[in-house]
């Protein structure tokens, strides 16, 4: 019972955040939204016990790519491209998929009536006690069979952010 009230906590806060998020007009408080968002996200990816996808969503998505989106907010001037913009097409777009996504939600919902056992299309769940544990097991065949490739990647996440920091550099 409590995993559920759990998970709809989590869900909750993800899909309002979310629609916060593309809902605001100022990109900072979409920013934050969107930070919002993928804590929530990261949440039932713990509660799903993912560990690692749980602390790469936290570490790599909102401690990284979120402080790159906040910093490029602030570089660039979006109040002058904001007024440039015209959005009369887009409301049209906006609601053919909404509708298709309604259209999508509800035949899935449909069709899982007609499944037997739980009504969803979800096989059962297996036991936390029983999982292996997936953390260790990553990390051995990473480190083990992957170290080389791993450190190449890494190497080259390190260039591109020091030409990213030079190319961002204002010439005096």
């Amino acid at each position: 019972m409590l995993d559920k009230v759990i998970f709809f906590f989590f869900a909750g806060v993800a899909i309002l955040s979310a629609g916060l998020m593309v809902t605001r007009r100022n990109a900072i408080h979409s920013a934050v939204f969107l930070i919002t968002t993928l804590l929530a996200t990261a949440g039932i990816f713990l509660q799903l016990r993912a560990e690692f996808i749980f602390i790469a969503q936290i570490i790599l998505y909102v401690g990284g790519i979120m402080v790159l989106f906040v910093f490029v907010i602030m570089l660039v001037r979006l109040d002058v491209a904001l007024h440039q913009i015209q959005f009369s097409r887009q409301k049209w777009v906006a609601l053919l998929v909404t509708l298709a996504l309604a259209a999508e939600v509800g035949v899935m919902l449909w069709s899982s009536r007609n499944v037997p056992g739980q009504g969803f299309l979800l096989p059962n769940a297996v036991p936390a006690g029983k999982l292996p544990p997936n953390t260790e097991a990553l990390a051995g065949r990473l480190f083990d069979a992957y170290l080389l490739p791993f450190e190449i990647a890494s190497v080259l996440l390190l260039v591109a952010m020091v030409g990213a920091v030079v190319m961002a550099k204002k010439r005096t």
